[in-house]
């Protein structure tokens, strides 16, 4: 006979083997506050509901509490045999109150009870990963703001194209964690729908009144289709989905500190509070954190389609494939919580040298699109334009000078055209300055962008 709360109809218990290969407990035990409270407005409703009395609603509210006592002092005894946290919860309740613990699943299934702490779980995870995506987002508009006056080298296909603000750069990752946070918020909308009632895949027949639990616990509805309750994870894959693209932004600028760093650049020196050095090379000082965040953000990503891969052949409803749903999830909140506050720290203590970046200004002819539109300015069709810069870049490149160290004669042997007046069009903070179009790099623009991402900070 099956000492377990399903087993009334086997003969056996399962083996040893079969419960450390199906238990969830060793991982789900985090949902504990989730359970708690979904159980605790579940056993309220009951009680109003006259499903209970009022004081066996009582008594099981006061008797989880002790439970959450228990388990947040450390000593409350979780067993794997019991499977998973509901059952140990349970389990421990009815040691506490007796009988009227036995009271407390009815009208619910694990099926429903199991997606509410689940979509409780993801929805809390949601709300801290918008605030810390919040957080980064505002040290890089303040480390924007304090470098507007500085210009290095924009780039594209990691070759040097235009002069750019460092202000602009940054922004820009600024924007990225803008539109990170409004998908976790249109996420944590759909998550925080109550499944509670859908009982194991048909619904009840006592009369529950989900509206009554979705509002207890804060959530925005309830479900509409008993079945799709129990059996939807989109809000899972949805918010796996925000972490993977969010780490994908924190990995690009990674990528571009490790860049940066190598002394070969030297456009920044990572503080050595978040850099490594060599076993064997002493001169060394590794960007380790932002590879590993890099790295982790594969992880990311694997974790995504782990549970895409794991919901394509599952039937409707309830599967016992879905215990697969937490781990994925639950190790991409660890790893995007991590990387967003280290991110925060590793730019908060980066240095920037604004003077390493001008220098390279003049090593990649950044200011060639500048004479095309100097050019153009002095009635020359574009593609003419383009192809005397591109003449001209040439002609310095031979010399191993910048485009501004031609003399004019250089110039005017390539288009008469030219003037002296040229080297004012090719200075770079000219360049950056003239581009004082909606969302350019320019002065104008750069400030109105940073005064919008304080006023949304703010809001």
């Amino acid at each position: 006979m099956s000492d377990k709360p399903w087993g009334g109809r086997f003969k056996e218990g399962t083996s040893l083997a079969v419960e450390a290969y199906t238990e969830s407990i060793s991982f789900d035990s985090v949902l504990y506050a989730q359970d708690i409270a979904g159980s605790k407005a579940h056993a309220r409703m009951l009680g109003r509901q006259g499903i209970i009395t009022p004081q066996e609603a009582q008594q099981l509210i006061e008797g989880l509490d002790q439970v959450r006592a228990e388990i947040e002092s450390g000593s409350f005894p979780w067993k794997r045999e019991l499977e998973d946290v509901h059952m140990n919860i349970e389990s421990r309740l009815t040691e506490i109150v007796g009988e009227v613990g036995k009271k407390l699943h009815t009208g619910r299934s694990r099926n429903d009870q199991v997606c509410l702490d689940f979509r409780l779980f993801v929805s809390d995870c949601l709300r801290e990963w918008m605030r810390l995506a919040r957080s980064l987002a505002a040290v890089f508009v303040r480390r924007a703001d304090e470098n507007r006056g500085v210009l290095l080298p924009g780039c594209t296909h990691m070759q040097p194209a235009q002069p750019v603000s460092l202000a602009q750069h940054l922004l820009a990752y600024a924007w990225m964690l803008k539109r990170d946070v409004e998908r976790m918020e249109g996420c944590e909308r759909r998550a925080r729908v109550s499944p509670l009632g859908a009982a194991a895949l048909a619904g009840t027949t006592y009369p529950l009144a989900p509206e009554m639990v979705a509002d207890e616990l804060g959530m925005y509805g309830v479900f509409d289709n008993s079945m799709d309750a129990v059996a939807d994870r989109d809000f899972a894959l949805e918010a796996l989905f925000c972490a993977s693209v969010c780490m994908g932004h924190l990995s690009r600028f990674c990528e571009e500190l490790i860049w940066w760093s190598n002394p070969l650049f030297g456009f920044v020196t990572m503080s050595d509070r978040h850099s490594t050095g060599s076993s064997i090379m002493p001169q060394k000082k590794n960007p380790d954190v932002a590879e590993i965040m890099r790295g982790k953000t594969g992880r990311a990503y694997g974790n995504l389609f782990s549970l895409m891969t794991i919901m394509k052949g599952i039937p409707l409803t309830y599967n016992r494939d879905l215990q697969e749903d937490k781990e994925p999830f639950i190790d991409s909140d660890k790893t995007l919580r991590h990387s967003l506050s280290l991110m925060a720290e590793m730019l908060d203590g980066l240095e920037f040298h604004a003077g390493r970046m001008k220098e390279a200004l003049s090593r990649g002819y950044l200011n060639a699109t500048e004479l095309a539109d100097y050019l153009v300015g002095k009635g020359v069709p574009f593609r003419e334009a383009h192809r005397i810069s591109g003449r001209s870049v040439a002609l310095a490149e031979s010399r191993g000078a910048a485009l501004e160290d031609l003399a004019l004669a250089d110039f005017q042997e390539i288009c008469p055209s030219i003037g002296k007046d040229v080297y004012a069009a090719l200075d770079y903070g000219t360049a950056v300055s003239r581009r004082n179009a909606h969302g350019g790099t320019g002065p104008d623009p750069v400030a109105r962008q940073i005064e919008a991402m304080k006023l949304w900070l703010a809001g």
